[in-house]
């Protein structure tokens, strides 16, 4: 089943521009988190930020509807420790977000609706699934990447 959105990160001052970040230096620390698990996955940094940035707003303390957690939003059957830790969560989406790359030959389009949607719903429907929520998904990321990745 396709995971459901995340509701938008909290924001933390009224005097400042919006930012889902609790302070820059602590958003400016993920986004380097998040860059350093992606060159150690094999990932493009942009590409893992972009994910990030459409499935939590950079909020390590989201959770979807169905369970999703952290940055990355890791279903918790993933058994991480603490899904709420930046480099935890960031280094695991990373390495998932490889394996569903070298799983789809690359094509960053069926990886990141295996992300998604599970690879197993990718492979039944031979590309991506049609669930609204996945294509939204794939296209959402998309987007923020051909920007420049997640901000």
């Amino acid at each position: 089943a396709p995971s459901p959105s995340v509701a938008p990160a909290a924001e933390t001052s009224t005097s400042s521009p919006p930012s889902p970040f609790p302070a820059a230096s602590a958003g400016a620390d993920m986004r380097r988190i998040a860059w350093d698990a992606a060159e150690a996955a094999g990932v493009d940094p942009k590409l893992l930020s972009a994910l990030i940035e459409w499935e939590s707003g950079w909020n390590p303390k989201a959770v979807s509807k169905a369970g999703a957690q952290g940055l990355g939003q890791i279903m918790p059957l993933h058994g991480l420790a603490n899904p709420f830790d930046p480099q935890e969560n960031s280094q695991y989406a990373a390495k998932y977000l490889r394996q569903m790359l070298d799983m789809f030959g690359g094509d960053v389009r069926l990886a990141l609706a295996a992300y998604n949607a599970g690879p197993g719903a990718v492979q039944e429907y031979g590309g991506v699934p049609p669930y609204d929520e996945t294509r939204r998904h794939g296209e959402g990321v998309m987007g923020i990447f051909r920007r420049g990745g997640g901000s």
